[in-house]
Formats: C-alpha cells, structure tokens, sequence
C-alpha cells in the first residue's frame, strides 16, 4: 500500500523541518529516533533498529536446521592469556 501525503517544510528554531501526520508514523511503527539517508532528490527516513535486530528469529531458525553447533573444538586447557588476561 502505497501513501502520498504533500506537507510543506516549516521553520523549527532556527532549523526547518516537516510535520508527520500521526496516522503515519503508527502505520510505520517510528520512534523517537530514526535514521536519515539523501538520496539525488529524495530523502529516506527509516526506523531505527537495535544492532541486534532480528536475531532472535536467526537464531530460532539456525537452532530449527540444527546450525547451532559450536565451529571450533571445545579446548579444556587454558593458555597464559585466558589465565592472566580474560575476565572470567
């Protein structure tokens, strides 16, 4: 579904700005903060994602293929920088 609003840039402080009608911005699920990409005549607002976003869903996914194994070998030795330089 496709939505055309027309709005007119207005003067905010000593910045401009455009008004999102409220419809829109629950339509899209926005926050306090978003994210700003300029484009050659276009502006794209998007949401902002946590940087884990969509994990969960991966991880239930790899776990349902059964790709959730460990890729290296499990070593039951410590070396001298696990002992004197990882917090435990």
């Amino acid at each position: 579904m496709t939505t055309t609003v027309k709005t007119k840039i207005v003067r905010i402080g000593n910045s401009q700005g455009i008004r999102i009608p409220k419809s829109i911005l629950e339509q899209l699920g926005f926050s306090e903060e978003v994210e700003l990409e300029v484009l050659p005549d276009q502006l794209i607002i998007r949401s902002v994602h946590s940087p884990r976003y969509g994990w969960e869903a991966q991880f239930e996914a790899m776990a349902k293929a059964e790709d959730d194994q460990l890729l290296d070998e499990e070593t039951l030795t410590l070396t001298e920088w696990d002992e004197t330089e990882w917090e435990w």
